[in-house]
């Protein structure tokens, strides 16, 4: 088998059985964590990458989503459970070396991990979500109106059911309608995280890591402590056009990591590694290898 094709496999940690895309060997894990409303199948265009790269590179359907375990209480989609799977993952892969990369929910996830992390970590990926202790303190009332879909998501079945509906067509436009470039999402790319979310009980739990955010008090115990100093070499990388969370919340980000890179794509909406996956890798190559990561700019698609 070609080291570089994306295969699936089964993954236990944490107590749940994990379905895990997996592309490369070795014991330097590059473990890459989906947001809302997607799947493993998000990192389709890095996984290769990283394999060439020289990572084993694992994209789980994380909790509740996809082939993945799926918890029947919102109370099971604390943040904290969440970084716990994240721990049980590297884990379970037994890697020496390990890189975590993040996008939307996937990033909360990997910045409330990175502050703490139950197991260590030697690099940090983020994308489009902010540090929440930058995001405090760039927060405005813009942002609030961005953000209201939370709130939305905080009332009982109703979400689920808006999600759902007509073959889950509301997921296909979350990706399409706040896509830039919408060539990158034809039907065939849509119909994957349709049919997903269809499955019997997924929308619920996608829709709970939200409850558990704000009615089960994940963001209150987050912002409960002071927030440490993360020392891991971070890169954020970030679409200027995302329609939901402003590239001004990474402002202040210097304040809360030590080693920051920062690199945006004008042009390129949240779905910043779907949408612009060339200017991405370009990115991702340089900083894996020591070497200055190019601005978006200086690199041709």
């Amino acid at each position: 088998m070609d080291d570089h094709e994306i295969r699936y496999e089964d993954v236990r940690a944490n107590g749940l059985s994990f379905n895990v895309a997996s592309c490369g060997e070795g014991d330097r894990l590059a473990l890459c964590l989906h947001g809302f409303p997607e799947l493993s199948y998000s990192w389709r265009a890095q996984l290769p990458l990283l394999a060439r790269l020289g990572y084993r590179a694992w994209a789980p359907d994380m909790r509740g989503y996809g082939g993945t375990d799926r918890p029947l209480s919102y109370h099971d989609y604390a943040l904290e459970l969440l970084v716990d799977d994240v721990a049980g993952l590297i884990e379970a892969s037994g890697a020496r070396e390990v890189v975590l990369i993040a996008h939307d929910w996937g990033a909360i996830i990997a910045w409330a991990y990175a502050m703490r992390p139950p197991r260590p970590i030697d690099r940090l990926i983020i994308m489009n979500v902010p540090h929440p202790g930058a995001a405090r303190k760039t927060f405005s009332l813009r942002q609030l109106g961005r953000s209201w879909y939370v709130l939305f998501f905080q009332i009982p079945w109703l979400p689920e059911w808006v999600l759902t509906r007509n073959g889950a067509e509301a997921v296909g436009r979350a990706f399409r309608d706040m896509a830039v470039d919408k060539s990158r999402f034809p039907d065939e790319v849509l119909d994957v995280y349709r049919q997903a979310a269809c499955k019997p009980g997924a929308a619920k739990a996608m829709v709970d890591y939200y409850r558990a955010l704000v009615r089960g008090g994940g963001a209150r115990r987050l912002g409960a402590r002071p927030y440490p100093m993360i020392e891991t070499p971070t890169l954020v990388v970030w679409g200027e056009e995302d329609a939901a969370l402003g590239v001004e919340l990474t402002h202040a980000t210097g304040d809360f990591v030590k080693d920051l890179t920062i690199r945006t794509l004008p042009g390129v909406s949240h779905w910043v590694q779907q949408e612009a996956p060339e200017t991405v890798n370009a990115m991702l190559e340089a900083w894996l290898t020591g070497r200055t990561v190019p601005e978006a700019a200086q690199i041709s698609g």
